[in-house]
C-alpha cells in the first residue's frame, strides 16, 4: 500500500462514524499493519518488524505513537540494516505520524529491558508485523520468561513508578481536568495491571476492569479527534465537545463516566499491589529460611486466623470470613465484616467482599438495630473507613444499602474549592466527623448526618432542601425513630447555615442570631450542626476552613446557644468584647493623628486542619476614627501592595466604651472608631513593611495617593493572559431577604480579582450610604461579601434605593 493510499484510508476511517471504540482502534491497527508490512516486504532473512506497547496490543488511537522495533540476528551488515530501517521510518515521518523506534538484536533488547523498566513493559505486548516470525516468537518467549523470573524484583520497582506518577499527576477520579493516561486510575495503571498478570505472581480483580480500560480509551479517542492533537488531558474547554461526540448528555456525564472507570482501575490497583506485596514478602521469607536451613525444603508457615467479630477473622493482613460464616443466612454480616475491618484498620479481603455481595440477603427495611449499630461503627473508624467503603462500593454493596447513593456516585463538583467528587466528599466528611464524636451527645447522628449532608446533589433543585427529604427517608430506612430522622433532616437542610451566617452576617445584629436559633430549633441540634460544619469544611479542602472561620462559627454558636437556653437576642447584640490588643489599638487610633495598625504573620492553621497550608498569610488590624472613604482606602492600599484578602470584617466601636472597658476617654464630639480585621496573604513575595503600609493608607485617606488611577494602570498593564475573570460568570449583587431590622444587607458574589473589594467599597462610598459592618469571605476563586448599610437617618434603605444601589454595584463590577 502506497503512503498516500494509507493516509486516505486512515482519514476515511477516523472521520467515518461507522466504526468507533475498540472496533475502530483494531481496524486502524490492521490498516497500519498492512501498510508497514508492505514497507518492510522483501527484507533479508534474520530481520523482523515488531510492534510494541499500545500498538503491540492492537489498539491504536487517532494520535497514537507507532512503537516499532526492528529486530535482527546480527548477520546483516550495518549499512544494509540502516537502509532497511530508513525504508520504514521515513515514510512514517513523511506522513507526520509520531514514531518511537529502535533497531536491536535480541541481546541488545535484553540489555535495554534490564536497564529500563519502561522498555520491558512495552516488550510484554510485542506483536509480529513482518519479516522472520521465528525471531519475534523467540523474543516474546524470552521477554516473558525473564519477566516472570525477575518478578519479585521488578514488580516492586513498577509499583514505585506507579506511586511516583500518582504523586505527580494526582487521582484521575477527583480532577476536573484529568490526564487520562498518567493520573492514578488512568491508562498507564491499566498497563501496569496487565504486566502484573503477565508475571503470574498475582492478578487484578477482573470484573469491570476491561470495560473501564475501554471506556478511558474511547474518551481519549474522542478527545484526540475533537482537538486534532495528540494528548491525554481532558481540558474543561474540550469536555462539552467530547461529550457530544460520545453521545453523552453533557460534560458532567462525561466526567462521571471517566471517574467510574478510574475508580475501578484504582481499586483494582490497590488490591493487586497488596497481593503482590504479600507474595513478594512470602517468597523472600522462604528464601531466607531455606538459607538458614541449608536449602532444606520447608512448608509455608501457618497463617493465624484471629477473630474480629462474629463470622469475621483477621487473616494474612486482611479481614476475611470465618470458615463457619454463613452469609446467605446473615443479612447483617456485610456491615459487621466492614465495621470489623475498619475498626481493626485492615482491608476487606476481595474474596470475602465478592462472597458477601453474591450470597448475603438484602437487609429488611427498616434495618434491625444491629445493622444500624454496625453501620455507625464503620463510619466511626476514621481514616480506615475509606478503603473498606471502596471495597463495598466496588462490589455494589453500597448501592444496595443506600439506593440514593447511586445519584452522587462519582458526581463531579465544578468548584475549585472542592477536593473530591460528591461521594468521596461525603465519606471524607464522615472521616473528619469521627474525630469530633467526643464533642457531641449523639455521635451516631453526627456520623450519619456527615455521610448524608450532600446527598441532595444527585437531584435537581437546592441540594440542601432536596437532601433534607432524602435524609429523612434514609433515616427511616435505617430504622431511626421519627425524632432522630427530623434531626438528621435539619442537619442536612442547614449544613451550610453556620459558616454562611458567621462569615456573611453581622453577629452583633440581634436578627442574625435569632434567625439561626429559629432554624436550628434546639441545643442538641446546634451542637451536632457545629461539629458537622467543621467536618464538612475540613473535608472540602484547605481553602474552606481556617482559624478565622472557626472562630466566627464558634462565636455564632455561643450566641445562638444562649438564645436557645432562653436568652434575649437583643441582649446578645453587645456580646463583642475587644481583646487587650484591640483596646490598645483603639486607644492609639483615638490619640494619634491617623490610623493605627498591627500586621502579624500567621502559620495558616496547617496544624489545626491537617491540610497543606495555603500561601503564607497574615492578620492585619486597622483602627481609625470614622470618616468618609475608610473602607475603599484600606481595600485599595491592600490591592496596591498585591495582598489577597481571604476574609475581612469591619466593626464600628462606639465613642463611649462600656463601663470597665480599657478606654474611657471618648469625648461627646468624638466619632466612633472603625476596626477593620483582615486576613490577608501576599500574592507573591514577602509581606509589606507595616510602616510603608500605614504611610500609603494615610496618603490614600488625604487623597494624595490616587488609588483608583494606580489600580487602573496596573489592570491595563496586566490585562489579557493574566485576566483572572476571563470566562467567569458575571457578578451577582442582591439584597438579602431576611437580613436585619437595623440595616439593609447587600450581598456581592463575584470572581475574586485584584481591586474587587476596592471597587465595591468605592461604589458604596459614592452612593452616600454608611457601612455599619462588612463581612468579606473568599473561597477559592469566589468572593462572597456582605455589607450592612444604612441611609442618612441610620435606618435601612427604602426598597427603591436598595435596588438602585444593587444596580450601581453590578455596573461597577462589570464595567
Amino acid at each position: 500500500m502506497a503512503p498516500r493510499d494509507y493516509a486516505t484510508a486512515r482519514r476515511r476511517l477516523l472521520r467515518g462514524g461507522a466504526r468507533s471504540g475498540p472496533a475502530r482502534r483494531a481496524e486502524l491497527s490492521r490498516l497500519t499493519d498492512h501498510w508497514l508490512a508492505g514497507l518492510f516486504g522483501g527484507a533479508p532473512p534474520g530481520t523482523a518488524l515488531v510492534a510494541t506497547g499500545g500498538y503491540g496490543r492492537g489498539e491504536l488511537s487517532p494520535r497514537s505513537d507507532l512503537d516499532l522495533l526492528l529486530l535482527h540476528d546480527g548477520s546483516l551488515p550495518p549499512d544494509e540494516l540502516a537502509g532497511l530501517a530508513d525504508r520504514v521510518w521515513y515514510p512514517v515521518w513523511d506522513l507526520g505520524v509520531a514514531l518511537d523506534h529502535s533497531v536491536r538484536s535480541p541481546a541488545e533488547v535484553r540489555r535495554a529491558a534490564d536497564d529500563d523498566l519502561r522498555v520491558q513493559l512495552g516488550l510484554l505486548d510485542a506483536r509480529h508485523l513482518a519479516g522472520d516470525p521465528a525471531l519475534t516468537t523467540a523474543l516474546r518467549s524470552d521477554v516473558l520468561a525473564r519477566w516472570r523470573a525477575q518478578a519479585t524484583r521488578r514488580l516492586p520497582e513498577l509499583h514505585e513508578l506507579c506511586r511516583e506518577r500518582a504523586a505527580r499527576h494526582g487521582e484521575l477520579r477527583f480532577l476536573l481536568e484529568p490526564d487520562l493516561k498518567e493520573a492514578r486510575g488512568g491508562l498507564r495503571d491499566a498497563t501496569a495491571l496487565r504486566a502484573v498478570a503477565a508475571s503470574w505472581l498475582a492478578d487484578a480483580p477482573r470484573e469491570g476492569l476491561e470495560q473501564a480500560r475501554r471506556s478511558l480509551l474511547d474518551v481519549r479517542d474522542a478527545l484526540q479527534l475533537a482537538t486534532g492533537r495528540a494528548g491525554d488531558r481532558l481540558s474543561l474547554h474540550d469536555q462539552d465537545q467530547v461529550a457530544a461526540d460520545l453521545g453523552l448528555a453533557d460534560a458532567d456525564e462525561l466526567l462521571r463516566r471517566v471517574y467510574e472507570a478510574a475508580r475501578t482501575l484504582a481499586y483494582a490497583g490497590d488490591v493487586t499491589w497488596r497481593e503482590v506485596g504479600r507474595v513478594v514478602r512470602a517468597r523472600s521469607g522462604r528464601q531466607r529460611l531455606r538459607g538458614l536451613l541449608g536449602g532444606t525444603r520447608t512448608g509455608g508457615a501457618r497463617q493465624e486466623r484471629t477473630p474480629l467479630a462474629d463470622g469475621v477473622v483477621a487473616h494474612d493482613g486482611e479481614a476475611a470470613l470465618a470458615r463457619t460464616a454463613r452469609p446467605e443466612r446473615d443479612a447483617v454480616l456485610p456491615l459487621r465484616a466492614a465495621a470489623a475491618a475498619a475498626q481493626a484498620g485492615v482491608p476487606l479481603a476481595p474474596s470475602a467482599v465478592r462472597r458477601l455481595a453474591r450470597a448475603a440477603p438484602p437487609l429488611p427495611v427498616p434495618w434491625p438495630a444491629a445493622a444500624r449499630q454496625e453501620f455507625v461503627r464503620l463510619l466511626g473508624a476514621g481514616r480506615a473507613t475509606v478503603p473498606v467503603w471502596e471495597a463495598l462500593e466496588d462490589a455494589g454493596l453500597v448501592g444496595a444499602l443506600l439506593p440514593d447513593w447511586e445519584r452522587v456516585r462519582c458526581r463531579p463538583q465544578r468548584n475549585a474549592v472542592h477536593t473530591w467528587t460528591v461521594d468521596r466528599h461525603l465519606i471524607e466528611t464522615a472521616v473528619r466527623a469521627a474525630a469530633l464524636t467526643r464533642r457531641v451527645h449523639r455521635p451516631d447522628l453526627l456520623l450519619v448526618g456527615a455521610l448524608l449532608h450532600d446527598i441532595g446533589k444527585g437531584w435537581p433543585g437546592d441540594h440542601s432542601v432536596v437532601g433534607a427529604a432524602a435524609a429523612r427517608d434514609t433515616a427511616a430506612r435505617m430504622g431511626f425513630g421519627a425524632a432522630d430522622a427530623d434531626v438528621l433532616g435539619t442537619l442536612v437542610r442547614h449544613h451550610l447555615l453556620l459558616v454562611d451566617t458567621a462569615t456573611r452576617r453581622d453577629l452583633d445584629d440581634p436578627a442574625t442570631v435569632a434567625a439561626v436559633a429559629e432554624a436550628v430549633g434546639g441545643p442538641g441540634t446546634l451542637e451536632l450542626l457545629h461539629a458537622l460544619t467543621e467536618a464538612d469544611a475540613l473535608a472540602t479542602g484547605p481553602a474552606a476552613w481556617s482559624a478565622w472561620r472557626a472562630g466566627l462559627v464558634a462565636d455564632l454558636v455561643k450566641r445562638t446557644a444562649a438564645v436557645l437556653r432562653g436568652g434575649d437576642p437583643e441582649e446578645r447584640a453587645a456580646a463583642y468584647a475587644p481583646t487587650p490588643e484591640v483596646d490598645r489599638l483603639v486607644r492609639d487610633a483615638r490619640h494619634a493623628d491617623g490610623p493605627a495598625l498591627v500586621l502579624r504573620a500567621e502559620d495558616d492553621d496547617a496544624g489545626e486542619t491537617g491540610e497543606e497550608p495555603e500561601a503564607a498569610g497574615a492578620e492585619l488590624l486597622v483602627a481609625l476614627g470614622e470618616r468618609p472613604g475608610v473602607l475603599p482606602a484600606v481595600a485599595g492600599v491592600l490591592a496596591l501592595h498585591r495582598l489577597t484578602v481571604r476574609a475581612a470584617e469591619l466593626r464600628r466601636l462606639p465613642a463611649h466604651p462600656e463601663p470597665g472597658a480599657a478606654d474611657g476617654t471618648g469625648g461627646d464630639d468624638e466619632p466612633p472608631v472603625l476596626l477593620l480585621s483582615w486576613r490577608i496573604a501576599a500574592e507573591y513575595g514577602a509581606l509589606p513593611d507595616p510602616a510603608r503600609l500605614r504611610a500609603d493608607l494615610v496618603r490614600a485617606l488625604d487623597s494624595t495617593l490616587d488609588v483608583a488611577a494606580r489600580l487602573a494602570e496596573r489592570e491595563q498593564a496586566y490585562r489579557g493572559p493574566r485576566d483572572r475573570t476571563s470566562g467567569a460568570p458575571p457578578a451577582r449583587v442582591t439584597v438579602a431577604p431576611t437580613g436585619s431590622r437595623l440595616a439593609t444587607v447587600i450581598e456581592v458574589r463575584a470572581q475574586d480579582a485584584p481591586g474587587l473589594l476596592f471597587r465595591v467599597a468605592r461604589t458604596l462610598e459614592h452612593a452616600h450610604v454608611t457601612v455599619r459592618s462588612a463581612h468579606v469571605s473568599t473561597l477559592g476563586a469566589n468572593a462572597v461579601d456582605a455589607f450592612y448599610v444604612t441611609g442618612p437617618e441610620s435606618a435601612p434603605l427604602p426598597p427603591a434605593e436598595a435596588s438602585e444601589l444593587v444596580r450601581e454595584l453590578e455596573r461597577a463590577l462589570t464595567g
